[in-house]
Formats: C-alpha cells, structure tokens, sequence
C-alpha cells in the first residue's frame, strides 16, 4: 500500500462519530488500524487555529474541526531501538539514544522518536518535550524536558553555548596525534563553527582512529562535515565519507555538562564505558 494522506472537516452531521469511525469509513482501514496509527502519532486534529497529534480515537469533536491522517504502512511498520534512562530529574530527564532511533517525528508518525520512547517508558508518565537533536545515525546522551518552562531554559543554554557537549568518533585513517588538539574552525552554512579534536587511539590494522570531540557550536552535522574536510571521515557515514559503507555510523555524545538553569547546581551526565565506541582491542603476540 502506498503512503496516503486524508483529511476530513466535522459537521453537524458526523460531529457525534468518534475520529476513528470517521477515519476508517473515510480511508477504508480497519477502526483498529486507524485506532494503531493513533497511537504511532499518524492522525492529527486540527481545533481552534491549532493542529496536534490526536491519540484517544473516543476524542469528542466539534463541528469546524479538522481531522488528518497521513498513513503509511511502511513507516508504522517500523519498531524503535530501546533506549536507556541515564538520570530522571524530574523536570527534565536523560537518555542515550541509540542509533536508528529518530529525535524528531514526522507527520507521518513519532512512534521511533526518543521523545515518545520517554513519554511511554517514564515513571510516573509525562510529556516529553524536544530539548535539541542527534541525528538519526548516531548516539549517545540527549535531554528531554517535560516541562515547556524548563524546555525553554535548556534550549537557551544551548543557544547561549553554556552546555559542554563531548563526543567520540571513530574516523578513517591515522589521525595526528600532535598537536594534542586540533581546532577546526571552517564556517558551515555561512555560519561559524567550531569543533576541537583530539586523538584517543590508533588501530594500524583498520587505520582507523578513536577521537574525542568537544564542540563549541551546534551546526546541522558539524562533526561529520569538520572531519571529512580534514580528509578524515567518521566510519559509517554514507552521506559525507563511504556512500557504500555497510558500517554503522561510529558517532556517539559521551558527555554533558551545565549548570541547572533553576538550582544553578552543576550537572555533568558520562555514558558508561561499554556503550562508547571502540577500537578492536591490539592484537596478541
């Protein structure tokens, strides 16, 4: 079946049908399957000027409302990674996600998204709100908030660059080892950008490198694009090193650090040893 979109307005006349009646004679699904695209975040419903995911398929409607549902077999059919809780403080919460899990959803649904694994998986539940992104391919640490105020708040020490963000690479070929660091400072999309590299580990077998990253600011792949300029890829990265790679991509945030934007506290979060990336350990004579 082909990804299909349909979209109904409530009248006076169906405004007593619940969405998923409505959905399914309109789209001739099933009302379970439209009551399963609920749940992954398909159906959207549109009230008073504002559009949101519509989940509860008993949702009572009114007359002017908007339903909308963006059905795709093959995204629904797709099943997340698990992710692991780090530290649940509240108002916020972090996670290391795993790669081939998505931050952000789509129209089309947000069932593989970080944002819904917490919404699902906390204790008590709460919202789950977007704080910033990893991309798709890669790992590690990443914040939730579940509070728009204290969304805000850690969006603006982003912005404001007061959260020290630490990530390990694995890239192809024999990195310098000297300098101790190196300082790729080429503006990305017009913009400055700044990532600061040092080299770990050296596998002379693979030729392979274990770099450590820190980077002063957020541009769309800094990391990935700083290090194939300098000649040196990120192993797994079809889009700017091997387009035929059969690797994962080997990019993981390992650390965060900030001051609490209420306590003022100093937080810092590590990913555990065995879930940052690695070189094969050297061989034995």
């Amino acid at each position: 079946m082909q990804p299909q979109e349909y979209h109904l307005t409530i009248t006076p006349y169906n405004a007593a049908n619940s969405p998923a009646e409505l959905l399914a004679e309109a789209s001739g699904l099933s009302r379970q399957q439209v009551k399963e695209a609920m749940q992954q975040g398909a159906v959207w419903l549109g009230s008073g000027g504002h559009t949101r995911r519509l989940r509860r398929h008993k949702t009572r409607l009114k007359p002017g409302d908007q339903l909308h549902l963006y059905y795709n077999p093959a995204v629904l059919e797709q099943q997340p990674p698990a992710a692991q809780l780090i530290a649940d403080e509240g108002d916020y919460s972090v996670w290391c996600k795993p790669p081939g899990m998505l931050s952000q959803g789509s129209k089309w649904s947000d069932h593989t998204t970080i944002t819904r694994w917490a919404e699902l998986h906390l204790q008590p539940q709460r919202p789950a709100l977007l704080v910033h992104r990893l991309d798709r391919a890669a790992g590690g640490l990443i914040l939730i908030a579940h509070a728009k105020g204290m969304a805000r708040k850690l969006a603006a020490l982003f912005e404001a660059r007061q959260i020290e963000k630490q990530y390990q690479v694995i890239v192809e070929g024999k990195f310098p080892g000297k300098p101790a660091q190196h300082r790729f400072e080429q503006p990305l999309d017009d913009k400055p950008a700044l990532s600061i590299v040092q080299r770990l580990a050296f596998d002379p077998l693979a030729k392979r490198s274990l770099l450590q990253v820190d980077i002063e600011t957020g541009r769309k792949h800094q990391i990935r694009r700083h290090l194939a300029m300098a000649g040196f890829p990120v192993v797994g990265d079809r889009l700017y090193g091997d387009a035929d790679t059969q690797d994962d991509l080997q990019l993981t945030a390992v650390s965060l650090a900030f001051d609490h934007p209420v306590s003022g506290e100093a937080r810092r979060y590590e990913l555990a040893e065995e879930l940052r990336p690695k070189l094969p350990p050297p061989a034995q004579d």
